[in-house]
């Protein structure tokens, strides 16, 4: 049986496993109605007995580019101007209280706010040809989605401070090397390697692994929380700079960005 939550599409097999799929191909942009609709489709999975893993995944060429500052999409510009950022992260917060363990396959990019998606999972199962991008420096914006908390927890400090500093690439290889992927997948589609991963959890007791899950995530989603709510105070200066406008346009016109530091 399948269940929609606007475009996210819910499956649970028989071996526990259960597939959440975001369904905006290619590049499954967000907005807080996405974001919204999987956070409801984890709370109706953890409702379900037969339920005991979920593999997060996307249709499409991409895993997630994040929120659309490619000028092809009037979503991004609309949240932003609405107020809409702290709803999003209120949506987003949701995921981290989830009781059912994640496993994310990645395929393609996961990019700014995709990349903090992936992060919000247990365990993440990158594509042959998967990549990893903090971007959010080259727009001149900060960084969103908890990241503060859950990128250093993953690859450490420094890494952490390489990626979004820089906001450089990070392929599937080197993603597996720093931790950031815990499987690397031979295929371009890391669907079967994420699903085999989920089947040897719902192995488990599943008692067990919830029990150990709380207690390894503890307050994890209360200090998502409080790293959002200072994540978007500093997005929120800086929308209104002409850093920012300039990484937009950049963006949308495939170009490097021209930052004069105002």
């Amino acid at each position: 049986m399948t269940r929609l939550f606007g475009d996210v599409s819910v499956s649970v097999g028989d071996d526990h496993v259960a597939t959440a799929e975001i369904r905006r191909p290619p590049d499954n942009f967000f907005d807080v109605a996405l974001i919204a609709s999987l956070a409801d489709a984890y709370d109706w999975l953890d409702e379900q007995t037969s339920a005991r893993v979920i593999v997060l995944c996307s249709e499409g060429k991409h895993f997630c580019a994040g929120a659309d500052f490619t000028g092809r999409s009037e979503r991004t510009g609309q949240m932003v101007a609405s107020g809409g950022a702290r709803e999003l992260y209120d949506e987003a917060a949701r995921l981290f209280e989830a009781r059912i363990p994640v496993i994310a396959a990645v395929q393609g990019a996961a990019v700014g706010g995709g990349l903090g998606l992936a992060c919000s999972a247990d365990f993440r199962v990158a594509g042959s040809q998967a990549r990893f991008c903090a971007n959010f420096a080259r727009l001149g914006l900060h960084h969103g989605f908890g990241l503060s908390v859950t990128l250093p927890a993953i690859v450490g400090q420094q890494p952490a401070l390489d990626m979004l500093y820089t906001g450089r690439r990070v392929g599937g290889e080197e993603a597996a090397r720093m931790g950031l992927a815990d499987r690397l997948a031979d295929a371009a589609d890391p669907r079967a390697a994420a699903h085999e991963l989920a089947a040897d959890v719902a192995a488990s007791s599943p008692l067990a692994v919830r029990s150990i899950r709380a207690t390894i995530r503890a307050d994890l989603a209360a200090r998502v929380r409080q790293a959002m709510d200072r994540e978007l105070a500093e997005q929120q200066i800086l929308w209104r700079t002409a850093d920012f406008a300039e990484g937009v346009r950049a963006s949308a016109e495939r170009r490097p960005p021209r930052f004069e530091g105002r």
